[in-house]
């Protein structure tokens, strides 16, 4: 489970393990006792102007706003311009692959990483 306390958002494979230290392979249980690094975000409650329409987007989308669109909060113009990278890459009816096939790129490259996204 990811603590975020409305400052900060952790990064790094251990604090996204989704059922805990048993469920890590040998690589992320080393990274448990490593320090983590945090980054100050904006809360959803605390978004203004851009980034409020951004946040809303991302629930409308998701239904939440995950950490990894947070952790760009405190610069929207660039998170508008990396959601809208986001959106084309993973979206857009243009290009070879089908959206299935663009998810399943995503979900392998992230296994490869050991990144829970």
């Amino acid at each position: 489970m990811v603590k975020n306390y409305g400052q900060s958002a952790p990064l790094g494979p251990v604090s996204y393990a989704p059922d805990g230290p048993a469920a890590l392979d040998c690589r992320h249980r080393r990274l448990l006792h490593m320090p983590m690094p945090w980054i100050r975000t904006v809360p959803p409650g605390e978004a203004e102007g851009l980034l409020r329409q951004i946040y809303d987007a991302a629930v409308r989308r998701a239904g939440k706003v995950f950490n990894v669109v947070r952790l760009q909060s405190l610069r929207p113009k660039v998170l508008h311009a990396s959601m809208q990278l986001y959106l084309e890459l993973m979206h857009s009816r243009e290009g070879a692959l089908t959206r299935a096939q663009r998810e399943m790129i995503a979900v392998v490259v992230s296994a490869t990483n050991g990144c829970h996204y």
